[in-house]
C-alpha cells in the first residue's frame, strides 16, 4: 500500500510539474459589430450560413445568457476593455469624432487587457474598429497594444470612394463618399495606408498575417480583432451578395453578405492557428458588441428573435449577444453554459489564463474568471446580479437567476421572468412586487458606486444639449 502511494505522489507531481511547464495560452478576442441574436448558425439562425462561426462554438462552449455591459458600441467596449462597469469612469456615450477632444474616450487612469497582459510579457496587437477616442494619446499604441492596424473611429466604409449614405440633419440622408470619420485613413500603427478592396477581407487578412508572426516568436500573443461588420453602412462584395440572391429584402441580402464575410474571415483566422500548431494553446473569445439595430438609426436588417428590442435598448436584444468561449486544452468542447455570465469577465478570464497578477490597479474588477465555471469546477453562479445603466440614469437594469428588472425613461418599472418569457411580453411587477422592490433596491445600491457621464454624445454619435453635468440619477 505504502508503494502505491509513493507511485500516486510521484504521478501527481509530475503532472504538477507538466502543467507548470506548459506554455502560458494566446488570447485571441473576436469581436463584431451590431450583429443580430439570431444571424449565425449556432445561434439558430438558417437564412446565413456561418460554418465557420458555428466550427467555432462547437469547439467550445457557447454562452446561452452571454451579455455586454452596454447596449451601444464605445460604452460597450470600453467594459470588456477594463473589466469594468464603463459607468465607474464616466464613460456612457459615444466619444466625438475629434483628435482635439481629450475627454472624449477610455481614461487613462484606466487598465485596459492590452496593459495588463503586455505587462504578463505578452506580444499585443489590435486590428480594426478601435473606437475608444481619437485623441492622440487614446491611441492604440499608447493603451497596451504593441501593434496596430484599422481605424480610431466608431465606422468606416467597406469600399475605397465607394458612396454610402449620410445623415444631413432632420433624419435627412444624402449620398456621398462618407464623412470624415467613415473616410478616415486606415492606420498601421501612426502611420496611414491606403484603401485596399473589402475591409472586412483586409482586416481578417491582417489578422491572418499577425497570427503566422506572433507564431515565430518565443511570446505568448494577445491579439484583438475588432470588425466593423455588419455595422453600417451596407456593403459587401459582388461574390457575397451572389450567394445570397435568394433573399429578396436588398438590405437584408447585403446584411447576409457582410455577415458571411465576417464567418469567412474568421474562418481563416482559425485556419492559421491550426497551421501555425497554435489553436490548442489560444484561449478565443467571440461577441458582438451589442445587439442587432433592427429600426433605429443605423438600422442594419439583423434580427434579434427571440429577443425583445434592438441596439440602445435595456430589453434583451439590445445586450444579451452571441458568446462563445473556447480552448480545446481546458474547455470542454461542444457545451452550453445557461448561467448569465457578461463581456466585464474577458478581462480577468484572460488575465487569469495569462498567470497575471492583480496588482492595486486591477483590484476594482467587476468581471469574474470564467474558467472554473465554464469547466464544471464551480456550480455556482459567476455573478449574484448584473446590471446596467444607460444614458446617465434615463434606464437600468437587474438581472438576478432568472429574473430581470427594468426601469426604461419615463416608464414604470418592468419584471420578467426569463425563463418563461424570454421575450419580455408579462410584466409581472405588480405580481410579484416583493421581486421588482428588491431589484428596484439593488440597482439603486450598485448606481451610488457610478459616477456622471464624462463626456456628453448620445449613445448614436450626436452631441446632446447639457449646460451641465448631469445628477447620478436614480432608478
Amino acid at each position: 500500500m505504502r508503494c502505491f502511494y509513493s507511485i500516486l505522489l510521484m504521478a501527481l507531481l509530475g503532472l504538477a510539474a507538466t502543467r507548470a511547464a506548459e506554455p502560458r495560452p494566446n488570447v485571441l478576442l473576436l469581436v463584431v459589430d451590431d450583429l443580430g441574436y439570431n444571424d449565425v448558425g449556432f445561434q439558430g439562425g438558417r437564412d446565413i450560413p456561418t460554418p465557420h462561426l458555428d466550427r467555432l462554438a462547437a469547439s467550445g462552449v457557447r454562452c446561452s445568457d452571454g451579455y455586454v455591459s452596454y447596449p451601444v458600441c464605445s460604452p460597450s467596449r470600453a467594459g470588456f476593455m477594463t473589466g469594468r462597469y464603463q459607468q465607474r469612469f464616466g464613460y456612457e456615450y459615444n466619444p466625438k469624432w475629434d483628435a482635439t477632444a481629450a475627454t472624449h474616450g477610455l481614461p487613462l487612469s484606466e487598465v485596459t487587457l492590452g496593459d495588463a497582459l503586455r505587462s504578463a510579457g505578452y506580444r499585443t496587437g489590435a486590428i480594426g474598429k478601435w473606437h475608444l477616442g481619437s485623441h492622440p494619446h487614446f491611441h492604440p499604441n499608447r493603451r497596451g497594444f504593441d501593434d496596430f492596424f484599422g481605424f480610431l473611429g466608431g465606422g468606416h466604409r467597406y469600399f475605397p470612394n465607394s458612396i454610402v449614405e449620410v445623415e444631413v440633419g432632420a433624419g435627412k440622408k444624402a449620398a456621398s463618399t462618407g464623412d470624415a470619420e467613415h473616410t478616415s485613413p486606415l492606420l498601421r500603427n501612426s502611420a496611414a495606408e491606403p484603401e485596399v478592396g473589402e475591409l472586412t477581407t483586409r482586416l481578417g487578412e491582417e489578422a491572418v498575417a499577425a497570427v503566422g508572426r506572433y507564431a515565430r516568436t518565443p511570446q505568448p500573443w494577445f491579439l484583438y480583432v475588432s470588425f466593423n461588420a455588419p455595422h453600417t453602412p451596407l456593403q459587401a462584395r459582388a461574390d457575397q451578395l451572389a450567394r445570397f440572391a435568394a433573399i429578396a429584402d436588398e438590405r437584408r441580402r447585403t446584411y447576409a453578405a457582410m455577415v458571411a464575410t465576417v464567418d469567412e474571415a474568421v474562418g481563416r483566422i482559425l485556419d492559421a492557428l491550426d497551421a501555425a500548431g497554435q489553436r490548442e494553446r489560444t484561449l478565443i473569445f467571440f461577441i458582438s458588441d451589442n445587439g442587432g439595430p433592427m429600426t433605429k438609426r443605423n438600422a442594419n436588417a439583423s434580427v434579434n428573435n427571440p429577443l425583445r428590442g434592438q441596439k440602445g435598448d435595456v430589453f434583451e436584444g439590445g445586450i444579451r449577444v452571441p458568446f462563445v468561449v473556447a480552448w480545446p486544452t481546458r474547455i470542454p468542447a461542444g457545451r452550453t453554459y445557461s448561467q448569465p455570465v457578461i463581456s466585464l469577465d474577458i478581462f480577468p478570464t484572460a488575465l487569469a489564463a495569462a498567470g497575471g497578477k492583480r496588482d492595486a490597479g486591477l483590484a476594482a474588477l467587476d468581471g469574474v474568471d470564467l474558467l472554473p465555471f465554464l469547466t464544471g469546477k464551480n456550480p455556482a453562479a459567476p455573478h449574484p446580479r448584473l446590471y446596467w445603466r444607460m444614458d446617465a440614469g434615463e434606464a437600468f437594469a437587474v438581472r438576478e437567476g432568472n429574473w430581470k428588472w427594468l426601469r426604461t425613461y419615463q416608464n414604470a418599472p418592468q419584471l420578467y421572468d426569463l425563463s418563461q418569457d424570454l421575450g419580455e411580453t408579462r410584466d409581472l411587477a405588480a405580481s410579484r412586487p416583493e421581486v421588482a422592490a428588491r431589484l428596484a433596491a439593488a440597482a439603486a445600491e450598485w448606481n451610488r458606486g457610478l459616477i456622471a457621464p464624462t463626456f456628453g454624445n448620445n449613445p448614436f454619435g450626436g452631441l446632446i444639449n447639457r449646460t451641465g453635468p448631469e445628477k447620478n440619477s436614480q432608478p
